[in-house]
């Protein structure tokens, strides 16, 4: 009953609909939403430019999701790939386990963050004494099936974003210690953010998330008077504004979860593949991952607007946030690489200007 009268007292969140702009940071959100395996999201932009207010209101709008009932992995009551090995067990012994709903999780990962809080920690001493694999979870388990945010991600220790990633990549956590292996399902929709003067990620590091959103300051006065109004108006009555925008929220949510379900009979053409690969090709990308990328976000953009065929109009919105930060850096390149993508894309589909 203790959380129940917590989540009155929780601060209300921004809704994800009345957000001004900055459509391509939301198109990436919605695409790994419906399907996590694009390979998380990366939004490099300016300083208060919303950066967390539009990651929060993406995870606030999502549906609930079924949970088995005080576990810390949020397992799954059927998926085996989303299911802690305690959960496993339970099931194949036939026991019948509780459930219940729960919002999805959005974990935030401090700076400060060491390997052990991430991954969770094995007790040696319980173990030794007691016999028992006493396993601490950390907040990889914690964001099982639902987001984690790192801001400032380019300040993050590099043998952190590289475990990130591979948990985001896999779908599964693997901690080592003194012999002692301890496995379980980390699934979860990865998004970094970062200011691009505070320093870039390097290369490898960059090219394993699957899309990279940009996102500039508003420069139009008349939008900017708009946002600040709206974000006053929103802390000084924030129910009024969550009632007045739930319509648009249950609209998008409901999207959302059709385009989800409509995901795997989705279909891309060969002819449209080759191209893609073509326009990678051209660009120098190095290993397969944008090829790859490109084709899962197509189909992803093609759900989200309810057809089960993927159009060169689909590929022509996602192939830019695919692609630019797999570009080899030009110091002399005059071109932003953003730019050089639709070029490229637009010589191999044969697109006028």
């Amino acid at each position: 009953m203790v959380t129940q009268d917590l989540k009155k007292f929780a601060s209300p969140v921004f809704p994800f609909t009345a957000i001004v702009g900055q459509e391509e940071m939301k198109l990436a959100l919605q695409l790994n939403v419906i399907d996590p395996k694009i390979g998380g999201v990366m939004i490099m932009g300016d300083r208060g430019t919303g950066k967390s207010t539009t990651i929060r209101a993406i995870a606030d709008l999502l549906p609930e999701i079924e949970v088995i009932k005080d576990d810390p992995f949020n397992s799954h009551k059927s998926d085996l790939d989303l299911m802690g090995n305690e959960v496993k067990t339970a099931i194949q012994n036939g026991t019948t386990l509780e459930t219940e709903f729960i919002k999805i999780p959005m974990v935030d990962l401090p700076l400060g963050a060491t390997e052990d809080r991430v991954c969770g920690t094995i007790d040696i001493e319980k173990a030794l004494t007691e016999g028992i694999k006493a396993f601490e979870p950390g907040l990889l388990a914690k964001a099982n099936r639902g987001l984690l945010y790192v801001d400032e991600v380019n300040l993050l220790d590099d043998h952190l974003v590289d475990i990130l990633l591979d948990s985001a990549a896999s779908g599964w956590n693997t901690v080592e210690r003194e012999g002692i292996s301890i496995r379980h399902p980390a699934r979860f929709v990865l998004v970094g953010s970062g200011n691009p003067e505070e320093g870039e990620l390097r290369p490898q590091l960059l090219d394993r998330f699957g899309m990279h959103a940009e996102i500039r300051t508003v420069k139009d006065p008349i939008l900017r008077v708009k946002v600040v109004e709206e974000r006053t108006s929103f802390d000084q009555t924030p129910d009024v504004w969550l009632e007045n925008y739930e319509a648009q929220q249950q609209e998008l949510r409901d999207r959302i979860v059709s385009a989800q379900t409509l995901l795997p009979n989705v279909q891309i053409d060969y002819d449209l593949r080759v191209k893609i690969s073509e326009v990678c090709s051209q660009l120098d990308v190095d290993g397969l991952r944008g090829d790859i990328v490109t084709n899962r976000a197509a189909k992803a953009h093609a759900a989200y607007d309810n057809r089960d065929k993927v159009t060169v109009a689909d590929i022509e919105k996602i192939i830019t946030l695919c692609l630019r930060h797999r570009l080899r850096k030009d110091p002399l390149e005059s071109i932003d690489s953003g730019d050089k993508v639709l070029k490229v894309f637009k010589e191999v589909f044969e697109i006028e200007d």
